[in-house]
């Protein structure tokens, strides 16, 4: 089975030279070692020294010189609107403040689909927009963190 220890960060490299794909949600793409199942049907084994995020687009490199294109499956996520750029910010406080995972723009914010934050964001005035795509959130400044640190919910 082939090793991949290495992964080449989205627009790095030409997504051309891929040998297969590796598709996953946000939570099948947070990994330190696991067995991965490609596309072609193939397995290799994931061997990072930390937990990390393989973004869209990223090449995880094979130990038999092969690229693999990283790609982010479709999941439920909301997109957050706002009236003005004042109140969008404040939602994105919101947002933040639960330490939830979010796609920063500057129109929206796009966080997964969670019925306790979208009626929060809805009593604070936000406008929301249910969409189906891959999710792509910031990195945080704990970016090692696993995935379920951002998904657990304060009071509202």
């Amino acid at each position: 089975m082939t090793r991949c220890t290495k992964i080449l960060p989205a627009g790095s490299w030409d997504t051309a030279r891929a040998a297969t794909s590796y598709r996953a949600d946000y939570e099948g793409r947070f990994r330190r070692r696991m067995v991965l199942t490609l596309a072609d049907g193939s397995e290799t084994l994931l061997d990072l020294e930390t937990p990390r995020l393989m973004r869209d687009g990223d090449g995880l490199v094979l130990s038999d010189g092969r690229i693999i294109v990283v790609v982010a499956e479709a999941e439920a996520l909301v997109e957050i609107r706002a009236v003005s750029t004042d109140a969008l910010l404040k939602l994105a406080w919101h947002v933040g403040n639960r330490h939830i995972g979010a796609m920063i723009q500057a129109d929206r914010i796009t966080i997964r689909h969670d019925p306790v934050i979208e009626k929060m964001i809805k009593g604070l005035g936000g406008h929301l927009t249910h969409v189906h795509r891959g999710f792509d959130p910031e990195n945080g400044a704990y970016a090692v963190s696993s995935p379920a640190h951002h998904h657990h919910h304060h009071p509202a």
